[in-house]
């Protein structure tokens, strides 16, 4: 693919997507499976349900279903689209799901591939393909998170079956010579408390000959220490914004919007409050589909710039954070 020269570049924000499936499962319905209850799980989470894949709903297909109604916004011939990036830790194939849904598009210019960083891998993914864009070497590029933790979560576990949900949403996004709407971003990676939470590979020994072992492929359930996790979102969330915000000389009364990955609505009002950004600035969506991992930024996103919350110019703070442990923020203009 042949860069773009422009003498002065930037991202701009094309469009939204975003798909879930359409298997509803509340908390009532979690109670007959584990001792728990909506009001237990309402109070600690902010959680009232969540969508479920069936066979059919595997990654390949939300990301799919995301991407085109992001497309489909911007009014894009999808063969000029140059870039795929797909967040996601649960793909539908292990060598990559991303060309899978480059070619269900028909995005026969686009190079794919995908990205993995749990849940901070959308806004991981955001930054990456931006990057690509600001330095010319792509002009058009579609930027999804999907995932599909239903797969991979121990449904007797109360502590951690209430949280979890699958979906996808996306972003088109396209290089200008204009101006930048991606202002400003941050990253981090902390892997020495990485045992916090993981999804680990199941250590089923077998054996090909005498004296030579190997390890079965599969995965465990999601493992996770919920109390740390929470400590590390209330203390470093915060701390990566302000830092952010500061740098780009901007303050949290310029904010528009506040959108953090949609994990615990008690670490969300904690973030706002820090920041002192207000409750009604802060996006949430989680009541009606929990985590959904990568997939949860771009599924608020889009379901706040289709009913119009957000709109033209408004700025947008947004964080991501998880496993690995990594985090990181971005500070967006939408359009």
């Amino acid at each position: 693919m042949e860069g773009i020269n422009f003498n002065q570049y930037g991202v701009t924000f094309k469009g939204s997507g975003s798909y879930v499936p359409g298997q509803i499962l509340t908390n009532q319905k979690i109670s007959q499976k584990v001792d728990t209850s909506n009001e237990w799980i309402q109070s600690r989470t902010g959680i009232s349900e969540r969508r479920i894949s069936s066979v059919e709903d595997n990654v390949t297909e939300m990301g799919y279903k995301a991407a085109l109604t992001a497309i489909e916004m911007t009014n894009w011939d999808i063969k000029t689209i140059d870039l795929i990036v797909l967040a996601t830790s649960t793909p539908h194939d292990l060598f990559g799901s991303a060309p899978s849904i480059q070619a269900k598009l028909g995005a026969t210019n686009a190079v794919a591939f995908d990205l993995t960083a749990a849940c901070s891998g959308f806004l991981f993914a955001l930054i990456t393909a931006s990057q690509f864009l600001k330095g010319g070497s792509f002009k058009r590029a579609i930027v999804i998170g999907a995932d599909q933790l239903s797969s991979f979560v121990d449904w007797n576990d109360r502590r951690s079956c209430i949280l979890f949900g699958d979906g996808a949403g996306a972003l088109a996004i396209e290089a200008t010579n204009e101006f930048d709407n991606f202002i400003g971003f941050d990253m981090r990676t902390d892997g020495g408390r990485g045992s916090f939470l993981n999804l680990p590979s199941k250590k089923n020994k077998g054996s090909i000959v005498d004296e030579i072992d190997f390890l079965n492929g599969g995965f465990s359930p999601i493992q996770m220490n919920g109390q740390e996790v929470y400590k590390f979102a209330v203390k470093e969330v915060p701390l990566i914004l302000e830092k952010l915000l500061k740098k780009m000389k901007y303050n949290s009364d310029q904010v528009d919007w506040l959108l953090l990955h949609q994990a615990n609505q008690r670490i969300l009002d904690s973030v706002g409050e820090r920041l002192k950004i207000p409750r009604e600035k802060i996006l949430s969506n989680l009541e009606k589909y929990g985590n959904t991992s990568a997939a949860t930024i771009p599924l608020m996103m889009d379901e706040a710039v289709r009913d119009c919350r957000i709109k033209q110019n408004d700025i947008i703070a947004t964080s991501g954070f998880g496993a690995g442990l990594s985090w990181g923020a971005a500070l967006i203009k939408w359009g």
